[in-house]
């Protein structure tokens, strides 16, 4: 079980920013934190439609400009996730990311579900030789079907995330479903990323499966960004991955109800015997109404044998709240 912390453009372009949200997921027990690598001249143009309300920059290119960081801070950034016991997982959007985020000593590779479609930076990733996760949200299975063709065929480290390109997302898009179809369909490592900014989707992604589970945060949901709406805080965070923990070491540890010994001393003494509620004489008739269960287990007959007295007569005279054995029954 592998859980992610998407900071994603949750920094704004602040390096300070982003190192104080490496030191944030530190502490949250994530195995690893996600960024995004942006190169504006390599990965878009002046074309690209402008989509973000909360920014100040006057184009989507100006946008990605702010977001970049120079090779030698990427390098520093790496550095810094693994002085703090964090994976080093980023999404690059361009050949030249690549490039960056290998001299930067990434440990794993995102490929975000608007570059599932391109393989020309899928085979520049592959030939790096490091894990691929990819994320599935915009795809259908048939491109899904092309792109795993394509990474199988290149014998490449790769693991699917169900994912809804929705920010955030709504119970009704949650796609929990995909999770087992991804599996049977791929038969590869599956994940969920999550946009529903709730702990309980993600607990039970994992529930249902969902072996790598990617989730953003953010340090202030007040703050601007794209994503804001749709991440965990810190808090919640550190709640999520608690319980999903404890999820994983519930499904890694089935229970085996075809063997019950372990609960032989607590069944000894919760089971019941079989008992009289009322005075009896010898020779009386029992009847269902003459009976009660009685704790422990042992000291008459089994109460789930109840209906073998029925219809008998006893040979001595019992006291109400008597256990009843055989030996009392002619």
């Amino acid at each position: 079980m592998k859980t992610i912390a998407e900071i994603g453009q949750a920094h704004d372009g602040s390096l300070e920013l982003l190192y104080a949200y490496i030191d944030a997921v530190a502490i949250t027990g994530a195995d690893a934190v996600k960024f995004q690598t942006h190169i504006a001249d390599a990965e878009s143009s002046i074309y690209e439609p402008f989509r973000v309300k909360f920014s100040e920059d006057k184009t989507r290119f100006d946008y990605w400009k702010r977001m970049e960081f120079s090779l030698t801070e990427w390098i520093d950034i790496g550095k810094y996730c693994k002085k703090q016991g964090l994976q080093f997982i980023s999404s690059p959007f361009s050949n030249a990311a690549v490039d960056i985020l290998e001299q930067a000593g990434v440990d794993i590779y995102k490929v975000g579900s608007g570059e599932v479609t391109n393989h020309l930076l899928l085979k520049k990733i592959i030939e790096t030789g490091k894990p691929i996760i990819i994320s599935s949200g915009m795809s259908s299975f048939e491109e899904l079907d092309h792109t795993v063709a394509f990474l199988k065929q290149h014998k490449a480290d790769f693991s699917i995330l169900q994912c809804t390109t929705s920010y955030p997302t709504m119970p009704e898009s949650y796609g929990l479903n995909v999770i087992n179809e991804l599996k049977l369909r791929y038969g590869v490592t599956v994940g969920f990323s999550d946009h529903s900014a709730k702990v309980a989707t993600g607990i039970a992604a994992v529930a249902l499966g969902a072996e790598i589970l990617e989730f953003h945060v953010v340090l202030d949901r007040d703050q601007k960004g794209p994503d804001a709406s749709s991440s965990l805080t810190i808090e919640e965070s550190i709640s999520l991955i608690a319980s999903v923990k404890e999820i994983d070491t519930a499904l890694t540890n089935p229970v085996n109800k075809y063997d019950n010994s372990s609960f032989s001393d607590l069944k000894q003494i919760f089971e019941k015997s079989l008992a009289v509620n009322k005075d009896v004489s010898k020779g009386h008739i029992l009847q269902f109404g003459d009976l009660e269960a009685k704790k422990p287990k042992g000291y008459g007959i089994n109460a789930g044998d109840y209906k073998k007295v029925i219809g008998r007569a006893i040979n001595k005279n019992l006291n109400r709240w008597e256990f009843l054995n055989e030996q009392d029954l002619v």
